[in-house]
C-alpha cells in the first residue's frame, strides 16, 4: 500500500497538455458559419438526414464523427434526424444502387423546400470504384438534383462541413434571386392608374366609359 501511494506521489502529470489547433478554430468558425446560413434560410438551427445509396460505409465513418466529442455539431445546433420530413439538408454517400434509387427519390420528395443536397465522397460524384457495376444505377446527381459534391474518399469531418456552408450560400443566393426576378415582373405587370385630368378623360358620374367626356342625358 505505501509503495503505491509511493508511486502515485512521485509519478509527473503524463497526459498531454490540452492546446488548441488551428484545425480547432476552423472548424469552429465553419459550424459557427453554418449555423448562421442555416437560421437565416430556414428559421432555425440545421436539421440533417443522411441517406447510404450504397456506399463502403467509409463516408459514414467520417459523417458520424460529426457527433463525436471533438466536433460535437450539436453544440452548434446542428441536429441528424431520422425522418426527412424533418430535415433541410440531405446528405447522400456512396454510388446509388438499383436497390436504392427509388428509396432516394423518395427521401428527396419528403423533405420539405428549401431544401440541400450534399453528395459527399468520390463515389457520389461519379460512382468511384464502382463504376459499371451491373447492381449501380450512376451518381447521386442522376436520380435526384445535387447541389454540391464533396470529393474524397473519404472526405474529413472539416470537408463535410465546408460541402454544407457552400450548398446554403449557394441556396440562398438563388432563393435572393428568384425573390429579386419576383418582384421585377411584379413591378412590370402593375396595372397602371388611369390618367387624371384633362377634357377627353373627364370623370363620368353619369356612367359613360373612362376616356370618353361625360355626356349628361
Amino acid at each position: 500500500m505505501l509503495t503505491l501511494a509511493r508511486k502515485i506521489w512521485t509519478t509527473p502529470v503524463v497526459t498531454e497538455p490540452l492546446v488548441r489547433t488551428h484545425d480547432d478554430t476552423q472548424i469552429e468558425a465553419i459550424a459557427r458559419q453554418v449555423d448562421e446560413r442555416a437560421r437565416r434560410l430556414f428559421g432555425r438551427s440545421l436539421h440533417i438526414r443522411e441517406v447510404d445509396a450504397g456506399s463502403c460505409n467509409g463516408c459514414e465513418l467520417e459523417i458520424g464523427a460529426l457527433n463525436n466529442p471533438y466536433y460535437d455539431l450539436e453544440r452548434f445546433g446542428m441536429h441528424f434526424v431520422a425522418s426527412p420530413r424533418h430535415a433541410d439538408c440531405l446528405l447522400v454517400t456512396g454510388p446509388v444502387t438499383r436497390n436504392m434509387a427509388d428509396p432516394l427519390k423518395r427521401t428527396y420528395d419528403a423533405t420539405p423546400d428549401p431544401k440541400i443536397v450534399v453528395a459527399i465522397g468520390d463515389c457520389a460524384r461519379d460512382c468511384g470504384i464502382f463504376a459499371g457495376g451491373y447492381g449501380v444505377v450512376g451518381p447521386v446527381s442522376a436520380i435526384v438534383p445535387v447541389d454540391v459534391v464533396v470529393g474524397g474518399c473519404p472526405p474529413t469531418p472539416s470537408m463535410i462541413l465546408a460541402g454544407i456552408l457552400t450548398a446554403l450560400d449557394m441556396r440562398g443566393a438563388s432563393l435572393v434571386q428568384s425573390n429579386s426576378s419576383a418582384q421585377s415582373v411584379t413591378a412590370t405587370n402593375k396595372i397602371p392608374s388611369p390618367p387624371v385630368g384633362g377634357e377627353g378623360n373627364t370623370a363620368c358620374a353619369s356612367g359613360a366609359p373612362m376616356g370618353m367626356k361625360g355626356v349628361t342625358p
